[in-house]
């Protein structure tokens, strides 16, 4: 647990950080706050590579995200590190090639136990990754949101434990 106010520290990584862990990161804070725990957490989100630093999260995925009663107001920010290394006690990834680069950036073994697979949580579907939506259609989005509602119900319901 991050000593920061004894809050658990969870950062949502994805490639670009403005599709799957920026809707990631609006559903956890969602799903915390209905569940009375919003105050013991710091949730964040951030991407692998810093081309979309400092925008909105894409339009379609605060479309679909609103549709469903999720607020996006993430701006987008590329992995650090040596703050978010520091800072996070979760660092939840959205597929394998996110993963990957998580990994090689590692500086011990501390590191890399911070980091897990966004479907490692999940609970009622049998997802190995969370695809990115960002060159696809509306139903990418959609199904993106449905692993995510699940995957981040069962991390909420680990950290509960």
């Amino acid at each position: 647990m991050s000593t920061q106010e004894n809050k658990t520290k969870v950062l949502f990584i994805c490639l670009g950080n403005i599709c799957r862990s920026a809707a990631a990161e609006g559903i956890f804070k969602k799903y915390a706050e209905d569940a009375g725990m919003l105050d013991q957490f710091e949730i964040d989100s951030a991407g692998m590579i810093s081309a979309h630093e400092g925008e909105k999260a894409d339009r379609r995925m605060r479309k679909h995200s609103e549709m469903r009663g999720y607020v996006l107001e993430s701006i987008s920010r590329p992995f650090d590190k040596d703050v978010d290394f520091d800072s996070a006690d979760y660092i939840v990834a959205m597929d394998g090639s996110n993963i990957l680069d998580l990994k090689s950036r590692a500086r011990d073994e501390a590191d890399l136990k911070k980091i897990h697979r966004m479907t490692d949580f999940v609970v009622e579907y049998d997802y190995d990754t969370v695809p990115d939506p960002y060159t696809g259609g509306p139903d990418g989005f959609e199904m993106v949101l449905d692993i995510l509602e699940d995957s981040c119900k069962g991390l909420l319901d680990k950290l509960k434990k």
